[in-house]
C-alpha cells in the first residue's frame, strides 16, 4: 500500500529527475578531411584517432575537394575512407569546393553539391550508411528569400536535409591563433588559447540554454558545429568531458533532430551564418537583443586580427 506521504516523495523524485534530465548534444565536424594537417602529421590521422577514444556519435560534413589539395591524393582517399568506416561516424555533404551560395548562385552551387557527393555516396554505400544531411559552407543559405527558397526546393527534391546548428564558437579562429603559437614554440600561449576556447564554448552552451528556457520554457537538444582542425584534435575531448560533467549527453544528429525545436521554420533570409535559435525568431529586434547579449569573443577576435595581418 502506498501512503500519501510516500506518493509525495515519489512525485518529488520524479520532478527532480525531470529537472535534471540531460540535454542531448550532437557533435558535427565540418571541412573533413583536413588533408593539410594530415600531411603535416606525417599521414597519421591524429584527429580521427583522438575521436576513437571518445565513444560518441559524430556527423562529418565532407568537402571532397580537399582530397586534391595536396600531392598525396591516394593517401587522402584512404583518410576519407577511414573516417567513413568508423561505426560512430555518419558522413554528410558539405559541397566539393566549399563555395559560398550567395555569391556563386543556384546553378553553380548545385554543381558543387553534386560533385561533393560522388565519392561520399560510394563510401556511404560501402559501409551501409545514408547520405541525406547537407550543410551549407559558411552556413550561407542565400542572400535573400528567393535564393533560400530555390535551394531548399533542390534539397527537398534530392532528399537532403539542411542541417542546422545551435552552438558554434569560432573554433576556426581559435585554431588559427593556436597553430601560430605552436609553430612559434609559444606553448604556454597556445595552452591559454585552447583553455579560452573551452571556457567560451561552455559559456555559449550556458547562454543558449538560457535563451531556450526563456523562449521555449525548457532546455532543448543542441547541435554543436566545429571543424576538422588542430585545436579540436588536441582539445575536443576536454570539451566533451566538460560538457558531460555539466549534465549533457552525446547523441546522434538524427536523435537530436527529433527535438520538436527543429521543426520550426527558418525566417532569417540573409547570408550570415547565425545560430538557428536566431533564424527561428520572427522578431528582428528580439533577435538583435539576444545576439548582442552573447558571451563576447573579443580576445580571440583581436588575436586573430593581429596575427592575420
Amino acid at each position: 500500500m502506498i501512503y500519501p506521504r510516500d506518493l509525495l516523495f515519489i512525485l518529488a523524485c520524479l520532478c527532480s529527475m525531470c529537472a535534471h534530465a540531460q540535454t542531448k548534444v550532437a557533435v558535427t565536424i565540418d571541412d573533413v578531411p583536413n588533408t593539410y594537417k594530415f600531411r603535416k602529421d606525417q599521414f597519421v590521422p591524429k584527429h580521427l584517432n583522438a575521436l576513437d577514444s571518445l565513444n560518441i556519435p559524430i556527423t562529418i560534413f565532407i568537402n571532397e575537394g580537399r582530397i586534391y589539395k595536396t600531392d598525396s591524393v591516394s593517401l587522402n582517399f584512404r583518410l576519407l575512407d577511414e573516417w567513413c568506416q568508423r561505426d560512430y561516424v555518419t558522413p554528410a555533404n558539405h559541397t566539393f569546393a566549399h563555395s559560398r551560395y550567395s555569391e556563386v548562385g543556384l546553378d553553380s552551387f548545385i554543381v558543387d553539391i553534386e560533385q561533393g557527393a560522388i565519392i561520399t555516396k560510394e563510401l556511404a554505400k560501402k559501409y551501409g550508411k545514408t547520405l541525406d544531411q547537407f550543410r551549407f559552407p559558411y552556413n550561407d543559405l542565400g542572400k535573400d528569400s528567393s535564393q533560400h527558397k530555390a535551394i531548399q526546393q533542390y534539397l527537398d527534391n534530392n532528399n537532403y536535409y539542411s542541417t542546422p546548428f545551435t552552438v558554434e564558437s569560432s573554433d576556426w579562429m581559435y585554431n588559427f591563433v593556436y597553430r601560430y603559437y605552436l609553430e612559434n614554440n609559444q606553448v604556454d600561449s597556445a595552452k591559454f588559447v585552447a583553455n579560452n576556447y573551452i571556457e567560451q564554448t561552455l559559456n555559449l552552451f550556458k547562454f543558449y540554454d538560457s535563451l531556450a528556457v526563456e523562449t521555449y520554457d525548457r532546455k532543448v537538444d543542441h547541435i554543436y558545429l566545429c571543424h576538422d582542425n588542430e585545436i579540436n584534435a588536441d582539445y575536443l575531448s576536454v570539451l566533451t568531458d566538460s560538457l558531460s560533467l555539466r549534465g549533457y549527453q552525446f547523441s546522434s544528429l538524427i536523435d537530436v533532430l527529433e527535438d520538436p525545436i527543429y521543426s520550426q521554420k527558418d525566417v532569417y533570409y540573409k547570408k550570415w551564418g547565425i545560430s538557428w535559435f536566431y533564424r527561428w525568431m520572427p522578431d528582428a529586434d528580439l533577435r538583435k537583443k539576444w545576439m548582442l547579449s552573447e558571451p563576447e569573443l573579443n580576445f580571440i577576435y583581436k588575436a586573430y586580427q593581429r596575427l592575420n595581418q
